[in-house]
């Protein structure tokens, strides 16, 4: 009932008496009077909880809220009101690693239904619970085909990789004896040959691409798999969580480990998190994974019960042996996305990615009618598209802030817009007509 409240005074003395000590002072007896804080803390007049929310309520009036047609790995879409509500159960918001099955039930059975459904959503034959976010999940991907390769150290990146997955790729890769290469922009897409004479020329680990790719483009993957294979690397996509729900899975494209941001199913933006990564892959991999896995099986009563499988991180075997140094879990937002699917379901997924697609088409088409913006390139998008703007970027960015829309990101020479099932045709309306003058 009191889960929020402090130590009563009580607990204190009690603690205080535990470690022989009569009072707070006596506690912090042995630090120096010299480096000891003297003056009076600059803290606020006690207030009632009244006036702490009119305060905050204030706060919040001073930030602009905009229309956001935004994207490139964090999208505005819809959250249902009853997942905060089902968080902020007790037993969810506390809670933290399950280490003893037989009190961790709960947070155990939740992180074995998420794991269902990114592997249903994916393809793959095993999820791991969970990364932290979808750059990460991607690094890690980068180390275990890496540890899968044995000699071989190199990563071929599709230069049609996010730049911020990209930044953490090299960050991971600096001190572990990893050489990234970029594979080459031909037309906005990566080039299938430019792969294959990397590939010819030997110690590629892996090949790492992303689905939709930063331009927003849906690529055509045939043939990448299998040239991957045939020079014993393994092939990783990146793809954004939602879209999967229509698009062509990684296990179809025949991806052997796929990752990416949960961020899409139904967590807000929130200011950049926290959000929750997934990462899949076949079976073969299971323990190049890290991580862990949470297995269902049964108790000696012959009831359902749910346990830890696998957990190859450094805190459960020899660190030298362990295939990543990953131990806090993002099960929280794990459980979020997990409720937002359960909640949505297979059509609702789809629905969402629809409405998505075809305002995305409707923004773009109503753009290119205005005669100031071409595609950067003349490829299939899904629910993001890059345009050339024929103009001042800065000028028009400035122009959308100002009407309250956070209008895409700004490029050089244009503007990659997002749109997901929360823009109206209203507001799609007023950001061209906005652009058009």
């Amino acid at each position: 009932m009191y889960k929020y409240f402090p130590h009563t005074s009580d607990n204190l003395q009690a603690m205080l008496a535990k470690v022989g000590v009569e009072s707070l002072d006596g506690l912090y007896a042995q630090i120096p009077e010299s480096i000891r804080f003297k003056g009076d803390y600059e803290l606020p007049r006690a207030a009632s909880e009244m006036e702490v929310r009119q305060l905050f309520e204030k706060l919040g009036e001073e930030n602009k809220q905009l229309t956001c047609f935004a994207g490139m790995g964090v999208y505005d879409h819809y959250t249902p009101s009853v997942i905060p509500s089902l968080l902020q159960r007790s037993e969810f918001l506390t809670s933290y690693t399950p280490y003893q099955a037989e009190i961790s039930q709960g947070t155990l059975h939740y992180i074995f239904e998420f794991q269902s459904m990114m592997a249903e959503l994916t393809g793959m034959d095993v999820s791991n619970a969970s990364m932290y976010d979808g750059t990460t999940a991607c690094a890690e991907a980068m180390m275990m085909a890496v540890a899968a390769g044995k000699k071989m150290n190199k990563i071929l990146v599709s230069g049609c990789l996010n730049p911020l997955t990209f930044d953490v790729l090299k960050t991971y890769a600096l001190h572990q004896g990893i050489e990234i290469e970029v594979l080459p922009v031909k037309d906005g897409v990566t080039s299938l040959d430019d792969v294959k004479a990397r590939l010819a020329e030997g110690g590629v680990a892996g090949v790492i691409v992303q689905q939709p790719n930063v331009y927003g483009i849906v690529e055509d993957y045939t043939g990448f798999a299998d040239a991957c294979h045939d020079s014993k690397a393994l092939f990783i996509m990146d793809s954004v969580a939602a879209d999967l729900a229509v698009l062509k899975t990684p296990s179809e494209w025949g991806a052997d480990i796929a990752v990416g941001d949960g961020q899409s199913l139904g967590i807000p933006m929130q200011f950049g998190g926290p959000y929750v990564g997934y990462m899949c892959c076949t079976e073969k991999l299971i323990r190049k994974m890290p991580g862990r896995i949470v297995g269902m099986t049964k108790d000696n009563r012959d009831q359902r019960a749910f346990v830890l499988t696998l957990q190859a991180r450094e805190q459960h075997i020899r660190r030298q042996k362990a295939t990543s140094n990953i131990c806090s879990n993002q099960s929280l937002m794990a459980l979020w996305v997990t409720v937002y699917m359960s909640l949505m379901g297979k059509q609702g997924l789809k629905e969402a990615a629809q409405l998505s697609y075809a305002g995305a088409h409707y923004l773009c088409d109503e753009l290119l009618k205005t005669g100031r913006f071409s595609l950067g390139h003349d490829k299939p998008f899904f629910n993001e598209f890059y345009v050339k703007y024929d103009g001042d970027t800065n000028t028009l960015y400035q122009r959308f802030i100002e009407a309250g829309i956070m209008g895409g990101l700004r490029f050089e020479e244009g503007f990659l817009f997002a749109v997901t099932e929360k823009r109206t045709k209203e507001e799609i309306d007023n950001l061209v007509k906005i652009a058009a003058l």
